[in-house]
């Protein structure tokens, strides 16, 4: 028993010893890859194994990791998660080759240096466990010596083959066929080989497209792919991800374009002699298994660079949606457009309460009696709730409403309109938050309500929508799912958690993206404040039911409390640091946040107080910047929507002509901008600057309010391009 506890013992410590020389070589790899010190990674993942969110570690531990952001710490984790996925995975492929006993120095070196997933599978192929094939059945008959005859150019094979006939091989040509099949499976799975050819893709090969079916692409979206081809090398991954779609859809017929002739050749090279079955082996290898497989690890590889490349476009014009600046203390009328339906209207007041719901019918179908009344309608709920802006969504008959709204406010000079986007609304207001929000209205007029707050507070709206819905991307539908669900999510955490939540207002849909607060805890917050009143402290904030010192130190920071007897409970500042602020206060003599107070927090010598005050420069730093605009909403400092009292009609327009739009979307080729049309207008990459962009999001967000110049008119197909550039400086 004793030997057999310190085997135990024994094996626990090369476990461990082993998983610790694997965390080394993570955070050392991590390091080289982001250009971050070993150290800051380390302590990221200490931080992380501890149980402290991303939000968290970026905003209240900067000293332990150096000021890394969000985006890197996540990085960091990410990394170390796949890194440990690969490590583990060579692990089992080295374990199953040293098993056949077929495990070499230069294999084992070759597999642990491997930096992908695919490159250790391609090394583990030949010793891989496989399904019966045709070269299977052939050795199994006892013809690898006639692959050896073939491969010695041995004279006379058919005679030789003779030889081999038997039951699974009755004739000399059939065995000869089946050594054929030995020699290519062997031959195919040659890594060295596979290699060079997969490199010779990437570098010289093209992929391209024809149409397949014409009359299955109704709108001609795929036009441009009927007839297209591009280097590997080169191909943009909006394209990838294009031809991917239109190959799905039965559109389209993607291929590869290679020099067959060349690969040929250079397999060739490998035989000292040459016979027909050797050519024969040879056009196999390369056409039926190689190029074949190359080709799906290449489409693969294409296509998960785009997703990750399309995924990141999305989550950047979605941070800079739930940044987009809410436009506080209005009454706001929500307005849902519709022919048939009418339209549905919702009245919010400034804290976005609803006050009443109606349906007008402002646009045909609808008769001119029905028309009429709407707008006497529209004008009775302005005067009656003193309405000062009007949020028109921008589906179905969205311009039409927009030209009915705008005759109805000739008489209501103080009143304007924009048009929100409305892209999943209707997913909100057919949920079972919206349900239990809402439960006596209609799904329609819940979506008047939703465009309506989120003009008031775009963030407080959007989180309750799954951020797949919002259509601020391309081919999001076309990506993997999952990995686009991690990277939406973790841009709404960092956004929440960024401005920061009043806790006595948030929905448990906002409450649950607090760091540290998951569903259970947010509705149990929302309950305590339904039975209790209103939460009047952080440390109050400790009795709701479920939410332990853990969550509160994770979440504590990020939850506002305006009009709190402690000032400090509306900033940014941690419980944590609070004994510090007082000691602040008591050195320079501070008894309240006037002027004159602020004035000494700006004078402060930041290293020397940090000292003082056993904290850390950075947090002293944050501090003092929350002191200085206590209850600050971070999304003040981006633009406001543009608001509108008059329609554009394409006939307005003219080549040249100045215009104001918000961004709707950013794409890979350019960006949709709102200038009042019912289509935005698009200003393509080689519009925005005089110099070369390489992206769009260099230059441009979605929710910016730029300037724009008409550069193309298409009355035919309503469609617009402008440009960022005054057409009179690129001439």
């Amino acid at each position: 028993m004793k030997g057999e506890g310190g085997g135990h013992i024994l094996l626990l410590l090369i476990l461990c010893y082993n998983r610790h020389t694997m965390e080394n070589a993570n955070i050392t790899s991590i390091a080289l890859e982001l250009g971050i010190k070993e150290s800051q990674i380390d302590k990221v993942l200490e931080l992380t194994a501890e149980g402290n969110t991303i939000p968290f570690i970026a905003r209240y531990r900067k000293e332990m990791t150096g000021n890394l952001d969000e985006v890197q710490i996540k990085s960091i984790i990410d990394l170390d998660r796949s890194m440990t996925t690969l490590a583990d995975r060579k692990a089992a492929v080295l374990t199953k080759i040293e098993e056949q006993g077929k495990l070499t120095p230069e294999l084992k070196k070759a597999i642990e240096e491997a930096a992908k997933l695919a490159d250790v599978e391609e090394l583990y192929l030949p010793y891989k466990e496989k399904r019966r094939t045709k070269a299977t059945i052939a050795r199994e008959a006892g013809l690898f010596p006639l692959a050896r005859l073939i491969l010695q150019n041995s004279p006379a094979l058919e005679t030789e083959a003779e030889k081999f006939i038997n039951e699974a091989f009755p004739s000399a040509d059939k065995a000869l066929v089946g050594a054929v099949d030995i020699l290519v499976e062997a031959l195919s799975e040659d890594n060295k080989l596979r290699s060079w050819t997969y490199n010779e893709i990437w570098s010289y090969s093209s992929i391209f497209s024809v149409v397949k079916d014409e009359e299955a692409d109704d709108n001609k979206t795929f036009q441009i792919y009927y007839d297209f081809s591009e280097k590997v090398s080169k191909i943009q991954g909006y394209r990838v991800l294009a031809l991917n779609r239109g190959e799905k859809l039965d559109i389209l017929k993607v291929s590869f374009e290679h020099n067959i002739d060349k690969m040929l050749r250079f397999f060739g090279a490998r035989f000292k002699v040459k016979n027909a079955y050797i050519d024969e082996v040879i056009s196999q290898a390369v056409k039926k298994k190689i190029v074949p497989s190359m080709e799906r690890r290449i489409r693969s590889e294409l296509t998960e660079s785009a997703e990750d490349g399309a995924i990141s476009l999305f989550a950047e014009n979605l941070r800079n949606l739930l940044l987009v600046s809410p436009l506080k203390g209005k009454m706001v009328l929500g307005f849902d457009p519709g022919f048939r339906t009418g339209a549905k209207l919702a009245v919010v007041d400034q804290t976005g309460k609803l006050m009443t719901t109606q349906v007008i019918y402002p646009v045909p179908p609808a008769s001119k009696a029905k028309i009429e009344q709407s707008k006497a309608d529209l004008a009775a709920l302005i005067r009656e709730f003193g309405i000062e802006i009007i949020a028109i969504g921008n589906g179905t008959a969205s311009r039409e409403s927009e030209s009915f709204v705008a005759d109805v406010l000739k008489n209501f000079p103080e009143v304007s309109y924009v048009i929100v986007n409305e892209s999943g609304a209707s997913v909100y207001s057919a949920s079972e938050l919206a349900r239990h929000e809402f439960p006596d209205l209609t799904v329609e007029k819940r979506s008047a309500i939703s465009i309506a707050r989120r003009l008031q507070d775009p963030l407080a709206e959007l989180v309750k929508i799954d951020p797949k819905s919002i259509g601020v991307g391309q081919y999001q539908h076309d990506v993997s799912q999952k990995k686009l669900a991690e990277n939406l999510d973790f841009v709404v955490d960092t956004v929440v958690n960024q401005v920061g939540v009043n806790i006595n207002t948030a929905s448990p849909a906002l409450l649950s993206h607090v760091s540290g607060l998951n569903k259970t805890i947010s509705e149990n917050i929302v309950k305590y404040r339904e039975e209790n009143g209103r939460i009047r402290s952080r440390q109050e904030i400790k009795k709701v039911p479920r939410l332990g010192a853990k969550a509160f130190e994770q979440a504590a920071g990020f939850l506002r409390i305006p009009n709190a007897d402690n000032i400090l409970d509306n900033t940014g500042v941690h419980p944590e640091s609070y004994k510090a602020v007082e000691k602040l206060f008591k050195l320079l003599e501070i008894t309240g946040l006037d002027g004159s107070a602020k004035t000494k927090l700006q004078a402060v010598n930041v290293e020397e107080m940090a000292e003082e005050l056993e904290l850390g420069q950075e947090t002293l730093k944050d501090i003092i910047a929350d002191l200085l605009k206590p209850g600050r909403d971070l999304r003040d400092d981006f633009e406001a929507p543009v608001l509108r009292q008059d329609v554009l009609d394409i006939s307005d327009l003219e080549i040249g002509q100045k215009l104001e739009g918000t961004v709707r979307n950013v794409v890979d080729f350019g960006a949709f901008v709102d200038i009042g049309l019912h289509d935005d207008g698009l200003i393509h990459i080689s519009q925005m600057s005089k110099s070369f962009v390489k992206h769009p999001n260099q230059v441009i967000s979605v929710g910016d309010v730029v300037t724009v110049w008409v550069s193309k008119i298409d009355k035919k197909r309503g469609k617009i391009n402008l440009s960022l550039v005054d057409l009179r400086e690129l001439n």
